[in-house]
């Protein structure tokens, strides 16, 4: 069996991990590289395998560092299944189509006024090669296996995202397991991940391998932000997520509104995607852990944002209010027009509640940037800005290390991916020195036999 490492090797983004056995040639994940210009480069380059020798995808869950390249695998000559949960397929097919809208929308801007150094600017791919994708999409239940020539593929909770998976590939009695991302034992709303108890090959995520997650409640940091901003007229504004974050972002705002921890202010969710993401949501009530009443209730505290004119207008909105909009990182889609309209008043908040890849906005402005650039003009920023990393859908360090624990018998080999290299380096030498594993960080496009 042979790996190589063809993305979120020496990143957190990117995924994408080719697996040779034999004849079978089958790629775990097909994401985007986010953050830092060196990075999103890669997107462009030629893939490091032709895609029409890859016989299947098997897609750990939908998030576009995951998910986000399989438009342009299908578009140059991939044929074959792309595996994943029913979740996954649901949440991958707006994720994707968003993406691509973005894409088209980012180039005709760029080309309107004339700030790209590409005549003509181009998107990375179009809507047309995302409804070309999802025709090969093929959806398993949890613990379905499915046969690819020679290799079974199995599919297991992750938690971390609805329809999150951690993926075993078997051949010959070999067992590759692939962590995919990881979630969280107490996670708002999905289950945790599931028990692995072995492994010949193992590819463990690390975006947290170096960190653990804040011990005080996420709901009551936020909840204190919330009443600081209003208490002086402002208006709070989350960069989010649309699949997963928002879902959660509106949970605690029910609950914190039925308690009277906050005050009831007008909430806005102003993204397209979010809103389809929410109804998938409900319509997968046995992969999440709350009542089928509070998934009515997170359906029904926003006001839900569709048409550009209507988030037009809660850009000019004079009192304070919640506002959620994408992209999470803020390197693109709504949020962007709010930062312009909310981010140079210092009554404002502007709240990152999750991890920033490096080198994205996001990350610029918790480090200290008071000034962005949106749309080829730079805007200030007096607004507040802070960070809750409670929120995050990812297993922290010390959760890492307790998932790990629960192997039986030691891998053969492990390898730590999808990681900053602080990170994934951290969690090499814990599992070394803790567990006494044989284990490695790779690097971009390594190649392995195992």
């Amino acid at each position: 069996m042979k790996i190589t490492f063809a993305g979120a090797a020496d990143t957190v983004t990117g995924s994408r991990h080719f697996v040779e056995t034999g004849d079978q040639r089958i790629l775990l994940d097909c994401g985007l590289f986010q953050g830092f210009k060196t990075l999103r480069l890669r997107n462009w380059a030629p893939f490091p395998v032709s895609p029409r020798e890859i016989d299947a995808v098997v897609l750990s869950h939908a998030h576009l560092d995951h998910s986000g390249y399989l438009p342009v695998l299908v578009r140059d000559g991939f044929r074959g299944s792309i595996i994943c949960t029913k979740p996954t397929r649901d949440l991958a097919e707006i994720m994707l189509l968003d993406s691509a809208h973005l894409l088209e929308e980012e180039a005709r801007y760029a080309n309107l006024h004339d700030f790209s150094k590409h005549k003509p600017a181009l998107p990375l791919y179009t809507t047309a090669d995302v409804r070309r994708c999802v025709k090969q999409f093929v959806p398993l239940d949890w613990g379905q296996r499915h046969r690819v020539g020679p290799v079974d593929v199995e599919l297991s909770r992750a938690g971390h995202l609805l329809g999150a998976a951690v993926v075993t590939l078997t051949h010959r009695k070999r067992r590759l397991v692939f962590s995919g991302d990881l979630g969280r034992k107490d996670d708002l709303l999905v289950a945790p991940p599931a028990v692995i108890r072995s492994a010949d090959v193992l590819l463990v995520e690390s975006t947290y391998g170096n960190r653990l997650h804040p011990r005080e409640s996420v709901s009551d940091v936020l909840a204190g932000i919330i009443r600081d901003t209003a208490a002086r007229g402002g208006t709070v504004l989350m960069p989010s997520f649309a699949v997963g974050r928002a879902q959660a972002l509106l949970l605690s705002l029910v609950r914190l509104k039925k308690s009277g921890a906050i005050p009831d202010l007008p909430v806005f969710l102003d993204s397209p995607m979010a809103t389809k993401a929410t109804l998938i949501h409900r319509e997968h009530p046995a992969d999440l852990r709350i009542s089928q009443a509070e998934m009515e209730a997170i359906c029904k505290c926003a006001k839900f944002v569709g048409k550009p004119e209507e988030s037009h207008k809660i850009s000019m909105l004079n009192y304070p209010s919640i506002i959620i909009a994408g992209s999470g990182m803020a390197t693109g889609g709504r949020i962007l027009h709010h930062l312009k309209s909310y981010g140079p008043d210092p009554r404002n908040h502007i709240v990152f509640p999750g991890f920033q890849v490096p080198g994205t906005r996001g990350a610029k402005l918790l480090a200290g940037d008071r000034e962005t650039k949106i749309h080829g003009q730079y805007v200030t920023i007096n607004a507040q800005v802070s960070q809750i990393e409670g929120f995050s859908g990812h297993a922290d360090a010390d959760e890492l290390m307790r998932w790990l624990s629960q192997f039986r018998n030691p891998p053969k080999q492990t390898f730590v991916v999808h990681g900053e290299r602080d990170a994934a380096d951290a969690l090499r030498l814990r599992v070394h020195d803790q567990l006494g594993w044989a284990v490695n960080t790779v690097e971009h496009l390594q190649s392995v036999l195992v």
